[in-house]
């Protein structure tokens, strides 16, 4: 077994008004670990409660009940925060100030020497891209932009462990595949990393386990594929299948007692679609699908990605 990073057993969180009367039950009687060198995703609907998990485990709240250990300490022990890195929903980052400076600012505060700062500031801004833009104020980004510089805040001091709470807020299609990316190879260099978020997708495509909260209970907890394995279908995928060919599977299944449920080409996902598209068209400006070539793929032999693409 890999080791725990975060632990929580029976974690609960009750928000109360004034005169000390239950308000909201955020959370409720929450068990999960987290291990070493794992993605690990936190999924649900607005209000779930996996904002206030990740503010239970930073210590920026009390539980009410039960208790989380984050690396080895207790949650509320702020200490174990500088190996931590934390993305919040919402970027609270100096608006007057541009990438440099807020990298620069944010490795003083963990007391790193000035040439580290210098050097992790250049590395970071490369790693997430905004090299372009890294001496315009950050009121002058996009919502997009402020994410990325978000992230690279959050990785100044090296963590072992990072907390992503959306990281994909803001971003276009181009910037959600790189963000997902980025967070594989930081898996890569054997960071821990707990992320929520609430698009499905972003949580498929890159995390070893997850656990889904509703109205702050726990419903469910595994590995992605085997929580979406569909086990009563058999799938199968080959090339250059004839028609006859097909019929002759078709007819195999059959008389094993099975039932084809579906023959055909398989589809990408508009994601793949869109990337794929936007990084041909920045490898080789200027180049346009033809109409009349798409439309004759389509109608001919369904192969409309092969469509040629001319000057």
């Amino acid at each position: 077994m890999a080791e725990i990073v975060i632990e929580t057993r029976n974690l609960t969180k009750v928000y109360r008004d004034f005169w000390g009367r239950q308000k909201v039950r955020a959370l409720n009687a929450l068990d999960l670990d987290v291990r070493r060198g794992e993605i690990f995703g936190l999924l649900g609907p607005n209000g779930s409660g996996k904002t206030t998990t990740i503010k239970l485990l930073l210590g920026l709240l009390f539980p009410t009940s039960g208790q989380a250990m984050v690396l080895g300490r207790d949650a509320t022990d702020v200490s174990k925060n500088q190996r931590i890195g934390y993305l919040p929903e919402e970027s609270y980052l100096y608006r007057f100030l541009n990438a440099e400076e807020t990298l620069d600012f944010y490795g003083r505060l963990f007391n790193m020497p000035r040439q580290l700062r210098r050097q992790r500031t250049y590395d970071l801004i490369e790693q997430v891209k905004l090299g372009w833009a890294k001496r315009r104020q950050l009121k002058e980004y996009s919502k997009g932009m402020t994410r990325r510089i978000g992230l690279a805040q959050a990785l100044i001091n090296d963590p072992e462990l990072l907390l992503l709470d959306e990281p994909t807020t803001g971003l276009d299609p181009i910037g959600i595949r790189e963000m997902k990316d980025l967070i594989l190879d930081l898996r890569k260099q054997g960071k821990t990393i707990l992320m929520c978020s609430h698009r499905l997708d972003d949580v498929q495509d890159v995390c070893d386990r997850i656990a889904i909260l509703h109205q702050g209970e726990l419903k469910e907890l595994g590995r992605v594929d085997a929580l979406l394995k569909v086990r009563d279908v058999t799938e199968i995928h080959a090339t250059r299948l004839s028609t006859q060919a097909c019929e002759e599977v078709k007819q195999v299944i059959e008389r094993h007692g099975g039932q084809v449920l579906s023959i055909g080409n398989p589809t990408a996902t508009l994601e793949e679609l869109f990337v794929k598209i936007i990084r041909e068209s920045e490898a080789h400006p200027g180049r346009r699908i033809r109409a009349d070539q798409h439309e004759a793929d389509e109608s001919g032999n369904g192969h409309a990605g092969d469509a040629q693409r001319t000057a």
